[in-house]
C-alpha cells in the first residue's frame, strides 16, 4: 500500500440509518423503533453513538424515516424534565439525561423518503457528511469490549493507512448467506486488505467466512459509486455494490475488531447483550448473577461457576 504524501483526515461525521421499521420486534416497535429498544438502562442507539463520540465524531447523522420521532425526541433537549430534577435536587439523574449528547456534539436528522436499502441511506447523508471520510454505524450490531471502542480501532487504522475499512468476524460458514463476505490478501494480525466482497453468498461460493458487521469507516469516493449503482431487487441500492467498485480504485481493508458482537436485530442477540452487559455492570452484575443462578437452579441447569 502506497503511503498518502499527506497525512489522512481523522474520521469526524458518523451516519446512522434509522429508518428501518424493526418489524421482527413486533409489536413493541408498532410505537418504539428498535434503535430505542433498552439494554439495562440505555438505548441501543445510546451506545452507537457513545462508540462514534470515542472515535472522534462530533457530527452524527441520523437517516430516518418521516414516520419514526423517538430518536430525535431522545437526542433533544428536555426542559421540563431538566428542570424537575434540577428542583428535586436530583443532580446524578440530571447528568444523566444531559450527557446524551455531549456539549460540542451536534445531531443532524435526515429523511429518507424511501426504504431503499442502506446504500441509498447512506447516500441520503451526502450533503452532511461533504467531501471526508465518515463513518458507518448499524445501531443492531452491539459491540462489548472493555478497551477502546470497535469503531475507534477502525478510525485509528484508517487514520493510520489512509485506506477505508470495514468491521469484519468470522462466522459459521452455514451463515454466510446472511452476510456481506469478503476475499482478502496479506492478512496479518487483524487486518488484511480486500480483494472481493459478495453480498449474501451461499456457503458452496463464499469466498471465505470472514463477513462484515456493522461498523465502516469509508472514503468520500462511496457517495459518488453509490450514485451510479445500479439499484437490485426491490430497487435497493446495496452498499456492498459500491464498495465492490471502490475496491478497484481505493484500498479497502478488513479489520477484526476486538469485542464480542451483539446481534440486537435479534431477540436472541439482544438477550444475550443484556445479559452480558449487566454482568459486566459495576452496580448489577452479583445481582444479576444471582437471578440467572437462581433462574437457572429452578429449571434444573447447572450454576454459573
Amino acid at each position: 500500500m502506497t503511503p498518502s504524501a499527506t497525512r489522512p483526515a481523522r474520521i469526524r461525521k458518523a451516519v446512522f440509518p434509522v429508518a428501518g421499521l424493526g418489524t421482527r420486534f413486533l409489536p413493541a416497535t408498532k410505537t418504539v423503533p428498535k434503535e430505542m429498544l433498552p439494554v439495562i438502562d440505555r438505548p441501543l442507539i445510546q451506545y452507537a453513538v457513545d462508540e462514534a463520540i470515542e472515535a472522534g465524531c462530533d457530527t452524527l447523522v441520523f437517516v430516518t424515516n418521516r414516520y419514526k420521532h423517538a430518536v430525535a425526541d431522545y437526542f433533544d433537549k428536555a426542559y421540563e424534565l431538566e428542570q424537575k430534577l434540577e428542583r428535586s435536587g436530583k443532580t446524578e439523574q440530571l447528568e444523566l439525561v444531559r450527557s446524551v449528547l455531549p456539549e460540542g456534539v451536534r445531531a443532524v436528522f435526515v429523511t429518507q423518503a424511501e426504504a431503499l436499502g442502506l446504500g441509498h441511506a447512506v447516500l441520503c447523508a451526502k450533503p452532511v457528511i461533504g467531501d471526508e471520510p465518515f463513518a458507518v454505524v448499524l445501531p443492531d450490531d452491539l459491540i462489548w469490549n472493555r478497551g477502546p471502542g470497535a469503531l475507534k480501532q477502525m478510525a485509528d487504522l484508517a487514520e493510520q493507512t489512509g485506506a477505508s475499512v470495514l468491521a469484519t468476524q468470522n462466522v459459521a460458514p452455514e451463515k454466510t448467506a446472511s452476510y456481506g463476505i469478503v476475499a482478502t490478501e496479506d492478512f496479518a494480525g487483524r487486518q488484511g486488505r480486500i480483494t472481493a466482497i459478495v453480498e449474501k453468498p451461499k456457503p458452496d461460493v463464499a469466498p471465505s467466512t470472514l463477513a462484515v458487521v456493522g461498523r465502516y469507516v469509508l472514503s468520500p469516493r462511496i457517495f459518488d459509486l453509490l450514485e451510479t449503482t445500479t439499484p437490485g431487487a426491490g430497487g435497493e441500492i446495496q452498499l456492498t455494490d459500491a464498495i465492490s467498485a471502490l475496491l478497484a480504485e481505493e484500498p479497502v481493508l478488513a479489520y477484526r475488531f476486538q469485542g464480542t458482537r451483539f446481534d440486537c436485530g435479534s431477540h436472541i442477540g439482544l438477550v444475550e447483550a443484556t445479559i452480558r452487559y449487566a454482568l459486566d455492570h459495576e452496580t448489577l452484575s452479583d445481582a444479576a448473577r444471582e437471578v440467572m443462578q437462581k433462574a437457572l437452579s429452578e429449571l434444573g441447569v447447572i450454576e454459573l461457576t
